[in-house]
């Protein structure tokens, strides 16, 4: 299967899709099952219900029996209410992540309620196309004291009519939601769905193929795909492997050089590791503290190691934060929480 292909399906009646490049797995989403935390962008109003001091965060009331944890919550008190919306995916039992500032992301923009403001995004540099976003952005519903508006880099070259119809879509979800400001605790808006993200997030570059059709991860050899990725064994290029297994505290990876006795063994299995770790942490789902054990290399190596680590990050666009090296040789990672472990989710995980 050649070129850029998105596959979607249903798994055990759950919305599922997949991004296959040249055959290869590079991304996979599906909806939780029903009763897990709501996903990232959902948004609720939420209730304090009480503050922590010494850490100026608060644990809000969401409503439906669950509870939110707002960072940064200096100034509010007990019963102040506010909309919230989930901004990561916390483990089970704990407060589920949230922030006090709305975005409302579509294909070709994004919408901030109450961060009045018009930009177009960096990647597009094109002084013309980004002249003409910009008067698109000005004429739009978005323009206002109210809202604040970003046209993404897959608005570039894109029907003035398509963007200003996005623009329009994602203004009146907005609208809907801050209408709410009072009541009790309740939920105002479910996160996107596998098949919406897919549609959202995939489509740039543009699909050479999107197949909708149920039964066709089974077709394409995703269910296959998808398997191997959930396995902590993962083969590297040049013949090297890594373990990726997690634990309630961190994810920790332990890099092979397989059957290369070489000097440099070493060094080439942790930069096969740091080029495919994006895809592999994406498609697992993994998030916070990351352990990286590699394998034996000098250390004036580390620094190449290292910027390879923030390249591969920054080019996938990841929110990746590199913490450095422990005395033990180690490599410490953080990256964001943003959606469930695939291996708590996948039907037959």
């Amino acid at each position: 299967m050649k070129g850029r292909v998105v596959l979607l399906d249903h798994l055990e009646g759950r919305a599922a899709a997949a991004l296959m490049v040249d055959g290869a797995l590079q991304d996979v989403l599906i909806d939780a099952p029903d009763g897990m935390a709501p996903g990232v962008g959902a948004i609720a109003w939420g209730v304090v219900s009480r503050r922590f001091g010494g850490q100026g965060g608060a644990i809000l009331n969401l409503g439906d029996g669950r509870e939110g944890y707002l960072r940064r919550a200096k100034d509010m008190q007990p019963g102040d209410a506010l909309w919230v919306q989930v901004s990561g995916v916390a483990e089970p039992g704990k407060a589920i992540p949230v922030s006090e500032n709305l975005i409302f992301k579509s294909r070709y923009a994004i919408v901030t309620p109450f961060a009045p403001g018009l930009n177009v995004s960096r990647a597009i540099r094109d002084d013309e196309e980004r002249d003409r976003l910009l008067e698109i952005a000005a004429d739009s519903r978005a323009n206002s004291d109210e809202y604040g508006l970003i046209l993404r880099s897959a608005a570039a070259g894109v029907d003035a009519d398509a963007i200003y119809d996005d623009i329009y879509a994602m203004c009146k979800t907005a609208t809907m939601v801050v209408e709410q400001r009072d009541g009790p605790p309740e939920w105002l808006l479910d996160a996107e769905d596998a098949h919406a993200l897919a549609w959202r997030d995939w489509s740039e570059p543009d699909p050479d193929e999107v197949i909708q059709q149920d039964g066709c991860f089974a077709d394409h050899g995703v269910l296959d795909a998808v398997e191997a990725v959930l396995a902590a064994r993962q083969p590297l290029a040049g013949g090297g492997h890594a373990y990726v297994e997690t634990t309630r505290a961190l994810v920790a990876i332990d890099v092979n050089t397989g059957a290369d006795h070489s000097f440099a063994a070493g060094l080439k299995a942790n930069l096969a590791l740091v080029r495919d770790l994006p895809r592999i942490l994406r498609i697992k789902g993994l998030g916070g503290q990351i352990t990286l054990d590699m394998a034996p290399m000098p250390k004036k190596e580390r620094r190449k190691v290292e910027d390879a680590v923030k390249k591969a990050f920054r080019q996938d666009g990841s929110d990746v934060v590199v913490a450095g090296w422990t005395p033990l040789g180690m490599l410490e990672l953080t990256r964001k929480r943003d959606r469930h472990p695939l291996a708590r989710i996948w039907p037959s995980a």
